[in-house]
């Protein structure tokens, strides 16, 4: 790239930020807070553990959101949908909760799996954008995240939508531990690795 290619090419990516960053806003804005309210009770009274499960861009939100939950002391991982099917979903347990995300609510692995996690008798969650599809009328709960517009040219990329996923379970997250009083103390026993775990040992000197 010339010069001038590359300032183009920064003014784009800075005005892709910009429209994933006001999509972001819009839906901060347009939450509905009594469904909100309710994942908060169900992700916080679980008993069991949580397990997240998607396809493609939507099961990477999922593995993102499980290891964050993870991470503020709350048990949860990433059930892939093809392993599920195939023996895998033997690891669900009666008081667990599943998380299914699916953008557009009509991902046929998820749909073959929501049968046998009703007969093992998990609260089952959809996380989408629509309401009509099979997937939503089976789920116990749905929780709809919803942006206007991805910031591609052809509205196809699942970009501002799965930040938009993200940013919702990273705000629950930090919810749940500032509600449930999480320590310093309690996130160093789980996160001892790394610059945070330096920082957490050097703050709390254990």
């Amino acid at each position: 790239m010339d010069r001038e290619e590359n300032r183009t090419g920064f003014d784009s990516v800075k005005t892709v930020l910009q429209k994933e960053a006001a999509e972001i806003q819009k839906l901060a804005d347009h939450l509905n807070q009594d469904d909100v309210n309710q994942m908060l009770l169900l992700l916080n009274e679980c008993n069991g553990k949580v397990i997240t499960c998607g396809c493609g861009t939507s099961g990477a939100a999922a593995k993102k959101i499980a290891h964050t939950l993870n991470c503020i002391n709350r048990p949860a991982f990433f059930l892939s949908p093809s392993d599920a099917l195939h023996g895998g979903m033997g690891v669900l347990q009666e008081d667990d909760l599943i998380i299914l995300f699916s953008k557009g609510g009509h991902t046929v692995e998820l749909e073959s799996m929501i049968d046998s996690c009703k007969k093992k008798g998990l609260r089952t969650v959809l996380v989408t954008e629509t309401e009509e599809s099979n997937l939503a009328q089976k789920s116990d709960f749905l929780l709809k995240i919803k942006i206007e517009r991805e910031p591609d040219a052809f509205n196809m990329l699942a970009t501002a939508s799965t930040l938009a996923v993200i940013a919702v379970f990273d705000a629950m997250s930090i919810t749940l531990a500032n509600h449930n009083g999480y320590t310093k103390e309690e996130f160093l026993v789980i996160h001892p690795g790394g610059e945070v775990g330096e920082r957490l040992f050097a703050q709390t000197g254990n």
